[in-house]
């Protein structure tokens, strides 16, 4: 829980040496503390001058200079937080900064929790709880279409969506009071069909809002990958070109591999958590029996499994075993060595997402890109699409599309229209969650509990 009356500081800059290091303030009396340990070369006092202007000067220690420093100031409510604002910029030595955000906490600001300044913001109205999530999105986006994702959701699109589903379905649910107080009054503006229509318009809205949500959480978070089959069918050949370097050996020798060798990488706008598993087959080599132990156990756990089958050997059932896998999970199989003849009855594998390579030809990458972000459900998506961010806003937009499908049951099955209202109440309470405009307090820390200091 945030308290609002102090005035808090952090380093709002990554650690480690840089040109920039910046310690933040704000709250009440940002001026006051900034000008305890600021001295402007103008003699200008941080408290004396307006918002969104920068003066230079020295940032001082116990009246003892610790290094040149730029301060730039934000008066309340134009600042992130709402709040009256100062950063100190100085030289990004680890040592610097840290002294000087010693120097702030020693003039009376306390150090600031994981993600208060962006919590501070949304309590001050300056963004929703949607908009307030996307900021981390917006820190850890790792690909263009997860910044272009979370920059429209951080700017409000996915809120306007909301609040436009709200709307409706708070016109419907009054239309509903005003009909079940006065049922004898004639009230044209609300009918059955109307309602009805209403309801369908949110199913739409809120099934929107759901559709992609899995797709947009490969684009945020990656895919834990599993790269499986027999021995020498490819696998660490393919690893090493999905990695861009030598991680694993490559011999004609079957059972090289022997553990899980693990990298993450990056395919086009997706990250993969790449794990390349021991060659399946029956061994009496107990070292390697026990890496096969640990590459089933990994198919079993795979987001992604990337099945590699050599073209130039007929199935065998280890192979049977492999494709009957990838029916359960999201699969990617792989035809390997087209470069020799052909053994393998691909038939076998209809019906599932397949490419036929040579893993040894670098020119095969724009496939595999192309293949994982199709079975990933990312191919569609331009980034500009509305995406949910969080587990949080996918229950709430879930629970609320579940509370308008049964509204329109009950209207259908010839029910009350009070027992249908109840149904819009919930939908309705789902959203205002949804916003954070009616949200319990541990909802709101859970949130700012996975922000960083400094945010």
């Amino acid at each position: 829980m945030t308290q609002n009356n102090d005035t808090i500081a952090a380093v709002a800059t990554p650690q480690g040496s840089g040109g920039l290091g910046v310690v933040r303030i704000s709250g009440k009396d940002a001026f006051l503390v900034a000008d305890k340990v600021f001295r402007a070369k103008n003699g200008k006092k941080l408290s004396e001058i307006p918002g969104y202007t920068a003066l230079f000067g020295k940032v001082f220690r116990n009246d003892e200079p610790l290094d040149e420093a730029v301060a730039l100031v934000f008066r309340a409510p134009k600042s992130y937080t709402g709040e009256d604002v100062v950063e100190l910029s100085v030289h990004g030595g680890n040592y610097l900064v840290r002294e000087a955000l010693r120097a702030v906490l020693n003039a009376g600001a306390r150090v600031a929790f994981g993600g208060e300044f962006t919590r501070r913001a949304y309590e001050n109205g300056k963004m929703d709880l949607m908009e307030a999530e996307a900021v981390m999105n917006l820190i850890s986006a790792d690909g263009e279409k997860a910044r272009r994702a979370a920059l429209s959701l951080h700017e409000g699109a996915a809120s306007a969506e909301v609040q436009k589903i709200r709307s409706a379905l708070l016109t419907a649910a009054a239309g509903l009071a005003v009909f079940s107080d006065y049922p004898d009054d004639e009230l044209p503006e609300f009918s059955e069909e109307t309602l009805m229509g209403t309801l369908n318009e949110a199913e739409n809205g809120l099934s929107a809002l759901l559709k992609n949500y899995d797709a947009g959480k490969v684009l945020r978070e990656g895919v834990d990958t599993v790269i499986a089959g027999r021995p020498n069918v490819g696998k660490s050949t393919l690893m090493n070109l999905l990695s861009g370097c030598r991680r694993s050996i490559v011999t004609a020798i079957a059972g090289t591999t022997r553990d899980v060798v693990e990298d993450t990488v990056r395919l086009g706008d997706i990250t993969l958590r790449l794990s390349d598993t021991a060659g399946l087959r029956n061994t009496p080599d107990e070292i390697e029996r026990l890496g096969v132990e640990i590459s089933r156990e990994k198919i079993q756990s795979a987001t992604l499994l990337l099945a590699v089958f050599d073209l130039s050997r007929p199935a065998d059932e280890e192979d049977l075993a492999l494709l009957n896998e990838c029916r359960h999970r999201p699969s990617v199989v792989i035809y390997n060595k087209s470069d020799l003849t052909p053994e393998f009855d691909t038939s076998l594998g209809d019906g599932l997402y397949s490419i036929t390579v040579c893993a040894e030809d670098g020119g095969s990458l724009a496939l595999f890109e192309k293949a994982v972000a199709t079975v990933c459900g990312t191919e569609h998506l331009s980034g500009s699409e509305t995406l949910l961010c969080s587990e949080r806003q996918h229950d709430c937009c879930r629970r609320a599309m579940d509370y308008v499908k049964e509204a329109k049951r009950l209207l259908k099955s010839g029910y009350t229209l009070d027992t249908v209202g109840v149904c819009l109440d919930d939908a309705i309470n789902e959203l205002l969650s949804l916003t954070g405009e009616r949200v319990q307090n541990a909802v709101v820390d859970e949130v700012f509990r996975k922000f960083c200091v400094g945010k």
